[in-house]
């Protein structure tokens, strides 16, 4: 056979022939998600060639005898196949026969339509998918986009710009169209590069029946598709995608290629395009335009983009400004952090240009309604501390209009005098020389914001931090580490509450992608000491500052790594002040014009290296360690990493120099010089860092080339620093719990800190399940030397109990737990009957179903028997508390039910706090729904990615949420809309039932443990359609919050 990679099934032929290759054939079993997918196409193969070689009867003369004789044999065939299917149990194949009179159905035509001639068809087969190049031998799109039109029930088109000749030309097929009783056109656009003619969306938004959404953002557009689907109840959809947009050139006579998917052949990929087109056109991101409003303000967008506009006059918006996703994700943390754990101080940490002024304005304006609904009527008193007047008068405009309010604030900087001081946006260098810490009590502001507060650790700042005390203090800054070593941390009770993580911030355009290349270093750091979490700095500089061999191998790597040096913009960070120098030194002497910055550098000096960087006088910079205040410079297309970094946060904000937008950058270059690391070296938690979903195994990704990482970025090693790496992660995975055990024992002399399992999680950046799943805490530190030895009599039951314990997130449920564990409760008959669900719940989470008793009191005795881990259990359920990043909500359900809106439950605590499970019984469920009729209740249990070894194109568009409220979900493949179950769910609200969804990722998570749900609570019917299965439209009766709308639409969008 041929070498090389297949998929393909295995029948007996190829059985034997990969025989012949014992050692070198590679297989997989089937996975059963897909199975029914993969055996229909290879029986689609087979039946496909057979059929075409089937022969008519033998005696037959004339072509017609012989051409009727050969179809009717090959229908026969095709009812066998049926005729099988149903003689295996599958339920309503047997009216699907294929009937003798080989006949297709063409149309159904309407009553009226009976005296007119019929609509065109499309010269391409609607069960058949197409290419279309724009050749002469093709039809051209317009001329099928128009036939189609014709036929549809629905048309959406998505396309970045429409020009009026586009529209022109298809004007009649839409006129017509869209006046017609009960059909629909929805477009999606953008205002990107002002191509947009306003004249088009003119005319579009005067045809019935047709409805525009628009983007606005003129800096992050991130629509670039086109894509025309039309849409047929009779199950005969397309959708044409490809390279055109609406113009006269995309449409007619360009070189433009598009494919014409067609529903009846390829069912997921049709899912997949249509639940990518609901889910943007439910994004907040597209405005829905019809207004006269809106005319101007897509006006001045175009505009805008064509680089025609004045900006000097600011004009507060007509239109309400609401956060992007991400933004609001961290307006979420911010808010459970106050409702929670009572927090009245908040660090968020953004790179500049993520938005970090509009989260305090919006924070801002909760915070503000919050206050009122409690009854304090009063307007607040709102402080805004900068260093600079630009980013003053910035946040100024920014608090207006997501206030919507002209007259909020004064500024008081360079010469403004405010008229009051009740909202002040305020310098530093003016609050220090006015002495306003003099004029107001401490607690005279309530609201106080320090943008850049990095800078808070300087002497000007002193005076203001030391005296504030609001109610509230947000605090804003790219990094919390600066050059002097001082963290900013310590003003907040070392706690961050939100980080923007840099995958997000790239994939929203916020940030540049970059492309990183691990070199094979010459330098071996195996052997270096290691002392507080990183290596001896002298020996770093030792073996790195003057070694002559690496520096050359730095220059060659470049030369081969970027287009030309001369172009470059670099910046390089160095292990010391005489590394620098000398690296800088060894550039110039390579005649690649290089300088030097440190922390004894002027400022006039920094500037000037700067400025030189930026004109291209010099191409490189170097620098030691993070330098966050001395080298801020966008343009920064360039950089290298000349030490190994130990600190992820370190990493992360060194890389991050490189990551601004700029004009003429279209990614970051990144050259890592990967060398043999010590031992206790962590390669995993950086490149975790980098990944879009952070749950995903770094082994993993490196043996596949990082898959997912954020769009338009690359990670690629050369073969030694690929070794390295690798081994390095293994030797964490296998060697992880002898690991552990060493750092519980050094822990104190690592790091000075006391050791807990909060800290050694925090400073090691591991999670929860790093430790259970192989130990209990208190376990291991006996193995470090650290804790004397104990017995409990269920160690090992509890161990895996508190291991499936760790996902809990409901403040409710963990408050009434911590309650009754910390109060030596004895007594149990006293509980109500929702707190004894809760306590099942407890239970059946710490024993499982197979070893938990009969009744609470035997349950809760055999915890307590368990002395040690009873106390760690109290610990880890207040960790979890402390780590709460989201609110729930509570949701009346007509009967008495524990289970909070949008918090996380394993399928037991839901069976137990939906009482389908007692202490006494527990009643089997294989299937993914349940119907409760004693509580009149349909559960549902999602789980979103139905493939767990691959991504699944067949299976992966059946569920996901099409907005914060709406949700698509497909029935079981029995259920029809016509059973009882089908009308049950169609009719719930007449007849009284409700629908509760539980929804969840993957049946596991990356350690092979089963994944929790996420409750989306009560839902209500909107629309179905089909039949066996039925694709629901649910709404949500409580929106989902960002933190679950990023997962839940990330298989859509």
């Amino acid at each position: 056979m041929q070498s090389g990679i297949y998929e393909q099934i295995v029948n007996l032929v190829l059985e034997r022939r990969i025989r012949n290759y014992p050692e070198r054939h590679l297989l997989e079993s089937i996975e059963v998600a897909d199975s029914h997918d993969y055996l229909a196409q290879y029986i689609y193969r087979i039946l496909s060639q057979g059929l075409a070689q089937i022969s008519p009867e033998p005696g037959l003369t004339s072509d017609r005898e012989r051409r009727e004789s050969r179809l009717q044999r090959q229908i026969a065939v095709c009812n066998e196949i049926i005729t099988s299917l149903e003689q295996a149990g599958v339920e309503g194949v047997h009216d699907l026969r294929v009937s003798q009179a080989s006949k297709r159905l063409l149309a159904i035509l309407e009553e009226a339509a009976l005296v007119v001639e019929p609509p065109a068809r499309p010269d391409t087969p609607l069960a058949l998918g197409a290419l279309l190049t724009g050749t002469r031998q093709d039809p051209s799109l317009v001329s099928q986009l128009k036939k189609e039109i014709a036929s549809a029930e629905r048309v959406d088109i998505l396309c970045s710009f429409i020009k009026w000749s586009g529209i022109r030309i298809l004007e009649p097929a839409l006129r017509f169209f869209t006046a017609k009783e009960g059909v629909c056109l929805r477009i999606v656009t953008t205002s990107y590069m002002g191509a947009t003619d306003l004249k088009a969306i003119e005319f579009l938004t005067e045809l019935p029946n047709t409805e525009i959404k628009v983007s606005y953002d003129t800096h992050r557009t991130r629509l670039h598709a086109k894509a025309y689907l039309i849409h047929r109840e009779t199950g005969f959809s397309s959708a044409y995608i490809g390279s055109a947009n609406i113009s006269q050139a995309a449409l007619t006579d360009g070189l433009e290629w598009t494919v014409k998917l067609s529903q009846y052949e390829q069912p997921f990929q049709w899912e997949k395009v249509s639940a990518t087109f609901e889910s943007y056109w439910n994004d907040d991101e597209f405005q829905t335009y019809n207004t006269e409003g809106d005319r101007e303000r897509l006006r001045s967008a175009l505009i805008a983009e064509r680089g025609a506009c004045d900006n000097a006059q600011f004009v507060l918006p007509s239109f309400d400004l609401k956060p992007y996703a991400f933004q609001q994700e961290i307006l979420d943390k911010i808010n459970a952090e106050r409702q929670l754990q009572q927090r009245k101080k908040h660090l968020v940490v953004a790179a500049t240009g993520t938005g970090k002024t509009m989260i305090a304005a919006f924070d801002f304006k909760l915070w503000r309604q919050q206050m009122r609904d409690c009854g304090d009527l009063q307007p607040p008193k709102f402080l805004f501390v900068a260093h600079r007047e630009e980013i003053l008068r910035q946040s100024l405009y920014s608090f207006r209009a997501v206030l919507k309010d002209q007259n909020f604030g004064d500024l008081m900087v360079a010469g403004n005098r405010p008229s009051q001081i009740e909202q002040l946006f305020v310098s530093i260098q003016t609050y220090n020389s006015q002495k306003l810490s003099e004029l107001v009590s401490s607690e005279h502001y309530d609201y106080v914001v320090v943008d850049e507060f990095h800078r808070a650790a300087a002497p000007s700042y002193e005076d203001l931090l030391s005296h504030v005390n609001p109610l509230s203090l947000l605090g804003l800054t790219a990094t919390p580490e600066r050059l002097d070593g001082r963290d900013i941390r310590s003003y907040f009770d070392n706690h961050i509450t939100a980080e923007i993580r840099l995958p997000d911030a790239i994939n929203r355009k916020l940030l540049c992608p970059f492309q990183y290349f691990g070199i094979s270093d010459s330098v071996d750091y195996s052997s270096l000491r290691w002392s507080r979490g990183g290596y001896v700095q002298s020996d770093l500089e030792s073996i790195l500052t003057g070694n002559d061999v690496r520096a050359n191998l730095v220059i060659e790597k470049l030369a081969e790594t970027v287009l030309d040096i001369s172009k470059v913009r670099g910046l390089c960070f160095c292990v010391s002040q005489a590394h620098a120098e000398y690296m800088a030194r060894k550039f110039n002497q390579s005649n690649i014009p290089a300088d030097f910055l440190t922390a004894n550098s002027s400022r006039e000096h920094r500037l000037s290296v700067q400025q030189r960087l930026c004109e291209r006088e010099i191409n490189f910079i170097f620098v030691v360690d993070l330098y966050n205040e001395g080298v801020d410079i966008p343009e920064v297309d360039t950089v290298i990493f000349l030490r190994p970094t130990e600190s992820l946060t370190v990493f992360l904000q060194q890389l991050g120099r490189g990551l601004r937008l700029a004009d003429d950058k279209d990614c970051l270059t990144v050259l890592d010089f990967v060398g043999q690391a010590h031992k206790k070296y962590r390669f995993d938690i950086r490149y975790r860092a980098l990944l879009t979903d952070g749950n995903k195994k770094v082994k993993d990704e490196l043996e596949n080339d990082f898959p997912h990482l954020p769009a338009g970025c690359n990670i690629q090693f050369e073969k030694q620093a690929y070794q390295y790496v690798l081994e390095n992660v293994k030797s964490e995975i296998v060697q992880s719990k002898p690991r552990i055990i060493q750092n519980i024992a050094s822990f104190d002399s690592d790091t000075g800190k006391e050791l807990n399992l909060p800290n050694f999680l925090e400073y090691h950046g591991m999670q929860l399940d790093d430790i259970y799943r192989r130990a209990s805490w208190a376990r291991l530190c006996v193995d470090a030397g650290v804790k004397e030895d104990f017995y409990n009599p269920n160690e090992a039951r509890l161990t895996k109990g508190l291991r499936r314990l760790q996902h809990i997130d409901d403040v409710n449920q963990i408050d009434f737990l911590l309650s009754i564990l910390q109060s030596q409760r004895s007594e149990l008959s006293s509980l109500t009957r929702l707190e004894q669900k809760r306590l099942a719940m407890l239970m059946f989470t710490l024993w499982s179903k197979a070893d938990i008793a009969p009744t609470l009191a035997e349950n809760w005795d055999n915890l307590s028997e368990n002395s040690v881990l009873r106390k760690e259990l109290i610990d880890l359920l207040s960790y979890r508390r402390e780590h709460i990043s989201s609110s729930v909500s509570a949701q009346s359900f007509g009967f008495e039910c524990p289970l909070d809106v949008h918090a996380r439950y394993t399928r037991d605590e839901i069976f137990a706090g939906l009482g389908y499970w007692t202490l006494e019984h527990q009643s089997a469920m294989r299937e993914g729904v349940l119907y409760l009729p004693e509580i009149k209740t349909d559960v549902f249990f999602i789980t979103l990615n139905k493939s767990e070894q691959h991504y699944s194109p067949t299976t992966m568009y059946e569920d996901y949420a099409i907005s914060s409220d709406l949700f698509h979900w497909q029935s079981q493949s029995t259920t029809s809309s016509e059973s009882p179950t089908g009308q049950r769910y169609i009719n719930h609200r007449s007849t009284g039932n409700k629908i509760l969804l539980f929804v969840r990722e993957s049946r596991q998570n990356c350690n092979r443990f089963a994944e929790p749900y996420y409750f989306l609570g009560q839902a209500d019917y909107v629309s179905h359609t089909g039949s066996r299965p039925m694709n629901v439209v649910w709404k949500l009766k409580t929106p989902m919050p960002a933190r679950l709308m990023r997962w839940t639409r990330s298989l859509v969008n």
